[in-house]
């Protein structure tokens, strides 16, 4: 038998069958050459290996040498990418960079880091240190190694341009004859030296501690565009004079209408503004309303077939009274208000209980020791002015001042607006809508202050640190405002709100907002996210560096972005 030689091949054979179906089978053969003829010798039936087998056999028969992808490819760091790139993009697509500084500058670049690092995962600035590295923020602005100096010395130098980045968002957002939006807030302090901290109305619920107090100057959007750091013990009208000055001198804009809280602008500001040519919408204080309606200024029968009236007072001389009355609110309060009277009630109980039990402690006890541990309990929920309170040696009873409730009662729901604009320049309808556009103020505070970006607690000491890091804050909240509006079809909000005819009417969700809460899907089907939850899911979009051996070769790849992801993107106009 001659000698065979000959090479192995993996051969494809196809054979027809009934009907036109065709068989493909894979068969191991060898060829060789006998008497001047090609023979070939099965030597094996591969059809029962799975195809990615069958081609790496036909590969290893050609003389490939084929190795496990582990041995050659070897992922040296994988960092999180696609929510570093959805913040930066969006960022530089503000042209936030250049209104920093027009140069390029290692401080400009720091700046930036810290905005950024404000959105991606806030914190210290020495934790900054490490979680630049962490994610690829730190290889986009190409900052290399840096140090907890370095960052303060960028918060020095962001703080000294504050004032030119606030003109330039003052001329893109602000416009002559428009609306300026004007709240304020506090944030608690961790330490006691700085000269800002002070005792003050907390509006974070922490009594006895150090805080600052910030006012925020926002377009009619909500898109901030200035803020102004005062002492923690500052009042709100106080803050007015600085916020209109920045508004009127440093901004340049001469005409503007204040939309400011109740507690802003008191009856001398209100002249003061007059004088100044600046028009303003705010709200008058329960006391103040309440001396309306003694005064018959203001009557209740208006609001029988209508929820809103115009009025004039002769206490507000030049000023137009826009009254208001929801009904729901009205509800609302007294409810709560009767949950209130009921819980003094309980705790007056508690102490005639003590004085007509024999065996209780305040029994036979004289009416000062009475008197001292009723005004304990009597105002806890703040009704001490509804109860008429009787109290003897060793005699203790209590009643409501029901002409009294009825009295406040008749007023729940009611809230009195007033501006010294113009009908001409703007209706009543107009004015309370205005007014109402104070919640995206009221919502910058929220996001500011929660873990997306977390202005508090303040850990610096020095003044100057202390006004930059507020400042660093709002710079970082107006990306998140730009990121949000683009990320809408994504998110929980609502992208059409219903504007009510009525403008004293509770906001209404748009059929698609309903739709959204109530099947967690967005309209095209991708998972409704939060605003933190949506960027934590693109950082799972990582940047890999590969390494290929042998050889020592290198190279960068990007996770495959999943259809969520993609579409954010999309959305964003950014490529990650």
């Amino acid at each position: 038998m001659p000698k065979r030689g000959g090479s192995v091949h993996v051969a494809t054979i196809k054979t027809k069958g009934a009907g036109d179906r065709v068989y493909t089978s894979y068969l191991l053969r060898r060829s060789y050459r006998e008497d001047g003829r090609v023979r070939h010798e099965n030597l094996g039936n591969l059809s029962h290996l799975p195809e990615a087998a069958i081609s790496a056999v036909r590969r290893v028969l050609a003389g490939e040498t084929l190795v496990a992808a582990e041995d050659r490819f070897q992922v040296e760091r994988s960092l999180p990418h696609g929510h570093v790139a959805a913040v930066l993009g969006t960022l530089r697509s503000l042209d936030l960079e250049r209104l920093l500084s027009r140069e390029p500058c290692r401080e400009r670049d720091l700046a930036v880091a810290l905005i950024s690092q404000r959105l991606l995962s806030p914190g210290s600035k020495l934790s900054a240190t490490r979680r630049l590295a962490q994610t690829t923020l730190a290889q986009e602005l190409a900052l290399g190694e840096v140090g907890e100096a370095e960052l303060l010395g960028a918060m020095d130098w962001l703080l000294l341009r504050q004032e030119r980045i606030e003109r330039a968002l003052a001329r893109r957002h602000l416009t002559p004859g428009g609306f300026v939006l004007y709240d304020l807030s506090s944030s608690y302090f961790e330490g006691r030296s700085c000269p800002l901290a002070a005792l003050g109305h907390s509006r974070d619920d922490r009594r006895g501690t150090l805080q600052i107090t910030y006012g925020l100057i926002c377009s009619p959007e909500g898109r901030p565009v200035g803020v102004e750091v005062f002492p923690g013990n500052t009042q709100d009208h106080e803050t007015l004079g600085p916020a209109v000055a920045s508004v009127t001198a440093r901004f340049g804009i001469g005409r503007v209408i204040f939309v400011g809280d109740r507690g802003m602008i008191t009856h001398s500001h209100a002249q003061t503004l007059q004088e100044q040519g600046v028009g303003f919408i705010s709200a008058l204080k329960s006391p103040q309303i309440r001396a309306l309606a003694a005064s018959g200024e203001l009557q209740l029968s208006l609001f029988d077939e209508c929820n809103l009236a115009e009025i004039h007072s002769r206490e507000f001389p030049g000023e137009r009274l826009v009254v208001c009355r929801n009904p729901s609110v009205a509800l609302e309060r007294r409810r709560k208000r009767e949950e209130l009277l009921r819980a003094t009630e309980t705790e007056l109980e508690k102490v005639q209980a003590m004085v007509e039990n024999p065996r209780g402690r305040l029994h036979h006890a004289d009416a000062g020791t009475i008197g001292e541990r009723v005004g304990r309990v009597s105002n806890r929920y703040k009704m001490a002015k509804h109860f008429l309170l009787q109290i003897e040696d060793g005699a203790f009873s209590f009643a409501r001042k029901e002409e009294r409730i009825a009295k406040e009662a008749a007023l729940d729901g009611l809230y009195v607006l007033r501006t010294t604009c113009a009908q001409e320049e703007l209706g009543a309808r107009a004015v309370v809508r205005a007014y109402k556009q104070l919640k995206v103020a009221e919502r910058a505070f929220r996001q500011m202050k929660s873990p997306e970006i977390e202005i508090r607690p303040i850990y610096h000491h020095l003044e100057e640190r202390v006004r930059a890091h507020v400042f660093l804050c709002m710079l970082a909240y107006y990306v998140a405002f730009e990121l949000k509006g683009r990320l809408g079809p994504l998110l929980f909000s609502d992208d059409t709100p219903l504007a009510p005819v009525d403008p004293v009417a509770p906001a209404q969700r748009s059929p698609g907002g309903k739709a959204k809460a109530d099947s967690k899907l967005t309209a095209e089907g991708y998972p409704a996210h939060s605003f933190p939850d949506l960027l934590a899911e693109l950082g799972t979009l990582c940047r890999n560096e590969v390494l290929i051996e042998p050889g020592g070769h290198s190279f960068t790849q990007l996770t495959k972005p999943n259809p969520l992801q993609t579409r954010a993107f999309e959305l964003l106009g950014v490529r990650p």
